[in-house]
Formats: C-alpha cells, structure tokens, sequence
C-alpha cells in the first residue's frame, strides 16, 4: 500500500477539479480508492456515480482499477496504466473537452437538481454562487471538515 494514502476520515479527497494526465476527477477518484482500501474511507465511496463518469469516459473497468492501487502504484504509473488498457484511446483535445465540460457541468435532471438543492440547502444554504457539481463538493468538502461556507 502506498504511503501516500490519505485518511478521509480526517481529510477529504483532492478537489474533482485537479487534474491527472488531463483527466479531472481521475485524483480524487484515486484517492478515495487508496483510502477504502486502507479501511481509511469514511463517507467517501470509490466507484461514485461521479466516478463512474471518469470510468466510462477512460474505457477502464473500477476492479482492475482498484487492483493497481492495491498494488501500491502511484498516481503516474496508474496513468500509464491507464492509457495502456483504456478502451477508448483517447486524444489529448478530448480529454481537454472533457474536462472542462465536466467543470462546468451542473444539476441538469429533475431527481439530480433535487439532490444538489438538498446538498445546497445542508451546507451552504446562502451561498448564491454554487452551481456546478464541481462546486458543491468543494464546499461540502471543506464544510464537513470544519469551514464555514
């Protein structure tokens, strides 16, 4: 197991918006499956509809995924691990693409807006300025470690 492996319990995950390779969510992701494997994850669950994004997107599987993490691999090496088995094979401009669409991207469903509003109205309730998914994870983040919003 790396060393590097956060405890969630006490810290949260890198931001979905720091990039890996291109790749936003892609750290985040990684560190809340060092984190479950280490028992250390929390409320933070890996292979999160959010990450389910990154997945589908990368044309990897979450197992295999979580296997090279067991393995102890650092954020680089499970980079080259993932271009090699990616199903995708993607250009650097549509990693790019989607990236910042994912920055942007806000509640855009009817059941999705309900649950950003509840996340909203718990955390952040006079905060008029968060919109995007991106946005309420960062303040929730920072909320349940003892920020106030």
């Amino acid at each position: 197991m790396s060393q590097h492996t956060p405890d969630l319990t006490k810290q949260s995950p890198r931001s979905a918006r720091v990039r890996l390779g291109g790749f936003v969510i892609l750290p985040r992701m990684l560190d809340k499956g060092r984190a479950e494997l280490a028992g250390k994850n929390g409320e933070y669950h890996f292979n999160c509809p959010l990450d389910q994004h990154f997945l589908k997107f990368a044309g990897i599987e979450a197992a295999p995924l979580l296997a090279e993490l067991k393995a102890g691999k650092g954020d680089g090496e499970i980079l080259d691990w993932i271009h090699e088995h990616s199903t995708t094979r993607l250009a650097a401009h549509d990693i790019i693409a989607w990236s910042s669409y994912h920055e942007g991207r806000g509640p855009s469903e009817l059941g999705q807006r309900e649950y950003f509003h509840d996340i909203h109205t718990q955390v952040a309730p006079h905060r008029k300025d968060v919109s995007t998914w991106f946005e309420i994870l960062d303040v929730d983040d920072y909320v349940s470690y003892g920020g106030k919003a």
